[in-house]
């Protein structure tokens, strides 16, 4: 894994080591290189200028930059050229912001810490085993690899925690939007009711009143002057027979 890195770091500063010797496809290349989507977060790393560069150097390396990749002057490779030139414009527009100028200088400060505790464990390692804690990253050039390496993670760490706060933010606002949805659809059908009710109680009171008149209907026949009370029963007893008034 080490010597893969070793080969990967080495080839692509390989194309940086000389400005006079960078062409418009070696750039649009190292824009455009695998791995670019985090690489590429680092404005610094883009626009191939030191950290504690001052402003008008580094305008003066987006110019040239710029220019050397422009779509127009890359109609052979144009639409390689619009994604690198964007890249680069992203890289600028960033470090115009003296907020987000500072925060990738935090970076480079979170990362030189990161690498601190990391050779200083290695150190320690050496010492337990009674050998020299002579390491690498002693070594100003290998220093300088690593500390590239550490900063990278370090924007990659910073974009993975970005993306998964926005989305969580997302889904969020997404949860609230659909509860508001449900709320107004709730008070949607409570005032569709209500409304139906109101419309329909005429219509309710018809009902009962036709319900009645036609029980009163039903109860006619046994009111009024027609009505006949059923026959009384003749009076009778378990031990007596009907008795029947004499004539004299």
């Amino acid at each position: 894994m080490a010597s893969e890195f070793d080969k990967f770091y080495s080839d692509l500063k390989s194309t940086e080591a000389e400005d006079a010797v960078l062409t418009s496809t070696q750039q649009i290349d190292r824009l455009l290189r695998p791995g670019s989507t985090f690489l590429n977060l680092n404005p610094f790393e883009v626009l191939q200028v030191d950290p504690e560069s001052d402003m008008d150097t580094i305008k003066k390396k987006y110019k040239k930059l710029s220019l050397l990749i422009h779509p127009d002057r890359n109609i052979e490779d144009q639409e390689r050229a619009k994604q690198a030139f964007e890249i680069v414009k992203k890289a600028m527009e960033t470090l115009e912001d003296p907020d987000e100028m500072a925060r990738c200088k935090e970076m480079y400060d979170e990362a030189r810490a990161r690498l601190a505790i990391v050779m200083s464990e290695k150190k320690r390692k050496l010492r337990k085993e009674g050998k020299s804690d002579k390491i690498p990253e002693d070594d100003p050039e290998e220093y300088k690899k690593a500390l590239w390496a550490t900063v990278t993670k370090v924007f990659a760490d910073r974009e993975r925690k970005r993306r998964m706060l926005e989305e969580r933010t997302l889904e969020e606002k997404r949860r609230q939007a659909e509860e508001i949805q449900a709320a107004a659809e709730k008070r949607k059908l409570e005032e569709e009711f209500k409304k139906n009710y109101e419309e329909t109680r005429d219509a309710r009171r018809g009902s009962w009143r036709d319900f009645v008149k036609k029980k009163e209907k039903k109860l006619e026949p046994f009111r009024g002057a027609n009505f006949k009370p059923p026959p009384a029963k003749l009076e009778t007893s378990a031990n007596k027979k009907p008795r029947l008034e004499s004539k004299f």
